[in-house]
């Protein structure tokens, strides 16, 4: 049967789905998006592919998934449909048609998130499900000092979930940075890199959170990175925080404006 191969980038609140990737007996995003492309196609069961995996709790800005569809459906009409059969938990931003041989997980050149962190002293219930709450003093130059010794490519051992079975933890990271929003008592966190780890982002954070109020040496990540051991890093920070930004197709826009990039980047596999 002769099908269309459509691209399309998501948001969604990750609250109340048990991560994108279809399970069983759990709701997830790509369960929902399955039922529906069902209910469109009159029972013909589609199966997405997704650029990769969120957990529970962890929300998208910028997903791309792609599915080959039995007709040809104008990209408005394909966007409509989408939306009106999903729940407001998920917003269908941009619907492309595209060749056969595009595919949302195997082509990503990187990949982009974003942390955020309320650092005011009392819980706001408002902000519980989409940051993290912190409210110890942040030393910000040691901070900075500690994400800075991210960016490169590095093995990332001691960053990874240990039940992840990825042999290969070597990875490029493009951009570690955080920028403080004073107006709303937030410390926002961006990683850029050719591909992350299970887990490796938050992480980051429970160990970058430590080194910010003083339990760990402003110079941790380097040590971190060389003794290869997940038992020494930080806490894994808690999932709401996290933002899966943008997923990059092209190898420029994903490297732009870094001085990290050299021809085997691409070689290294990405995530």
């Amino acid at each position: 049967m002769e099908t269309t191969r459509y691209k399309i980038i998501i948001q969604y609140d990750g609250t109340n789905f048990s991560g994108f990737q279809i399970q069983p007996h759990d709701r997830t995003v790509q369960g929902d998006i399955e039922k529906a492309l069902k209910i469109m196609t009159k029972g013909i069961e589609i199966k997405i592919q997704g650029s990769g995996r969120t957990d529970s709790g962890v929300h998208a800005l910028g997903q791309v998934i792609h599915f080959d569809y039995p007709i040809q459906m104008p990209i408005a009409n394909m966007k409509r449909a989408l939306n009106s059969l999903t729940t407001d938990e998920i917003e269908v931003c941009d619907v492309e048609i595209v060749s056969e041989d595009f595919h949302a997980r195997y082509l990503t050149t990187g990949k982009k998130y974003q942390y955020r962190v309320d650092t005011n002293k009392d819980t706001n219930p408002f902000k519980r499900l989409y940051t993290k709450h912190h409210q110890y003093p942040i030393n910000m130059e040691a901070l900075q000092q500690a994400l800075k010794d991210i960016e490169g490519t590095h093995d990332f051992t001691s960053f990874c979930a240990s039940n992840s079975g990825r042999e290969n933890k070597v990875r490029t990271v493009y951009e570690a940075s955080v920028v403080q929003d004073a107006a709303n008592g937030e410390l926002i966190f961006t990683f850029r890199g050719n591909g992350f780890l299970y887990n490796m982002v938050r992480i980051f954070i429970g160990t970058l959170l430590q080194i910010a109020n003083g339990r760990r040496p402003a110079d941790d990540m380097k040590r971190l990175l060389e003794v290869k051991d997940r038992n020494q890093a930080g806490p894994t920070a808690a999932p709401q925080g996290l933002y899966l930004v943008e997923v990059y197709y092209d190898l420029e826009e994903a490297t732009k404006g870094t001085a990290f990039y050299t021809p085997e980047t691409k070689k290294m596999g990405v995530n």
